[in-house]
């Protein structure tokens, strides 16, 4: 089992090298400021930073699928979320963030908050849920597109945290459906909806998240995702799949949740707007 969780730090060192990158390509498309606009994959598919933080993209999920098939979500998920951390190293050194100190404070707090959620899994369950579960999923993915556009037409800075969040949980969808698929044969699978979520989930994933990076720091846009995909398929591994935690470790699970939503929402509500942030780069200039 050290084998996967190994597998799954590699995957967040991507993901978080990914991060970058892509808010690099992001912030090279104009954003209208209002809605959300699937076509804006279409324009940063000619980026070569995009397309390279995409190939990360899918080595870190190749990573997570290898590990799922013997850890429980809970500890794949949290062990991935490390991401953000890498993202503020590599953050600072491309765009020259400046981190305050509310901002160290959350980055730190979402870290040690997933890294409880961490400890606190134990045993991977052995059930792949009912076919309620399977079609449910894929129903999600449609309210999950709904809850983004109007998540789109929010403020600026609050639009931001919403739609990190949100692709946060389409990426815990893919998580999911990936951990809940039980033949690869290519009968059961095209009759599985669970396999349909993988790319549905991912392409609206991409979609928020990268408008959430147009939109807010990358760290703050990054936080909101870390959240979203670390606690959603926990949950859903615990309920449903028969995940379990250590014996006397339950405090902990809950703690590192609170901690991790807290911090998260604090990073995208009440930090200030971090250097690599578009709108900061007009008034700077000026101020210059």
């Amino acid at each position: 089992m050290w084998w996967a969780l190994l597998v799954c730090v590699g995957g967040a060192v991507a993901s978080g090298v990914a991060a970058v990158l892509q808010a690099l390509a992001a912030r090279a498309v104009p954003d209208t400021g209002r809605g959300v606009r699937p076509r804006l994959l279409l324009d940063l598919v000619k980026q070569w930073r995009f397309l390279v933080g995409f190939g990360l993209n899918l080595c870190s999920f190749a990573a997570s699928f290898a590990a799922l098939r013997v850890l429980t979500i809970f500890l794949v998920q949290s062990a991935t979320s490390a991401n953000l951390a890498v993202t503020a190293v590599v953050a600072r050194r491309v765009l020259g963030t400046h981190l305050n100190w509310v901002e160290r404070v959350a980055v730190g707090g979402v870290c040690v908050g997933v890294a409880m959620l961490g400890l606190s899994a134990a045993r991977q369950g052995s059930e792949h849920g009912s076919a309620a579960l399977h079609i449910g999923l894929l129903a999600a993915v449609g309210l999950l597109a709904v809850l983004g556009f109007l998540a789109g037409l929010l403020p600026t800075r609050l639009s931001a945290a919403a739609l990190g969040l949100l692709a946060g949980f389409g990426f815990g969808l893919v998580s999911v459906a990936s951990r809940v698929l039980t033949s690869f044969a290519p009968g059961d699978l095209a009759g599985d909806p669970a396999v349909y979520v993988l790319p549905l989930a991912g392409f609206w994933a991409f979609v928020f998240y990268a408008t959430a990076l147009q939109r807010e720091s990358v760290i703050a846009a990054t936080a909101g995702t870390v959240a979203g995909q670390t606690i959603f398929p926990g949950l859903v591994g615990l309920l449903l799949l028969g995940d379990e935690t250590r014996p006397g470790f339950e405090v902990v699970a809950g703690a590192g949740f609170i901690v991790a939503v807290v911090c998260a929402v604090a990073l995208a509500r009440f930090g200030d707007l971090s250097e690599d942030t578009p709108s900061a780069r007009p008034a700077a200039k000026a101020a210059a």
